[in-house]
């Protein structure tokens, strides 16, 4: 089995947790449990939680944690890259930050369901693009 190295937006986290069976949900499961290795940082999992745990959402405590705890031990940890782009949304920058740095050592893609908040970039994809590549 192939292994796949992925920074995760958390809208897709966000989107796995309102709709069981979406790709966003298949994904989640394979950095949780299958051939996806999730790339993060401290300020990635910070927000993870935070968004998570947002009362317009009504996670589950139980879950959030849970899912917190999982991906933290299947995660390859890593530093930003000093990048040159202005994003529109600046909460994105340590997504596109942690990926330039972890695409200096290894092939790696960032998922999210917001493709215009970031630069146009072959690494850059939605979760159908990343189940795609999976799958072939």
């Amino acid at each position: 089995m192939s292994k796949y190295f992925a920074v995760i937006d958390t809208n897709i986290i966000v989107s796995a947790m309102l709709k069981a069976d979406s790709v966003p949900s298949i994904i989640i499961d394979k950095a949780l449990h299958g051939n996806i290795t999730p790339i993060l940082n401290d300020k990635i999992l910070l927000e993870y939680e935070n968004v998570l745990l947002r009362p317009k959402f009504k996670f589950n405590l139980v879950v959030v944690n849970t899912f917190l705890k999982t991906i933290k031990s299947r995660a390859i940890f890593s530093k930003e890259a000093e990048i040159s782009e202005t994003l529109p949304d600046l909460n994105d920058t340590v997504f596109f930050a942690v990926l330039a740095e972890i695409r200096k050592y290894k092939s790696a893609y960032l998922v999210t369901g917001n493709l215009k908040h970031f630069p146009s970039r072959p690494y850059i994809i939605s979760p159908r693009e990343m189940l795609d590549i999976i799958l072939t």
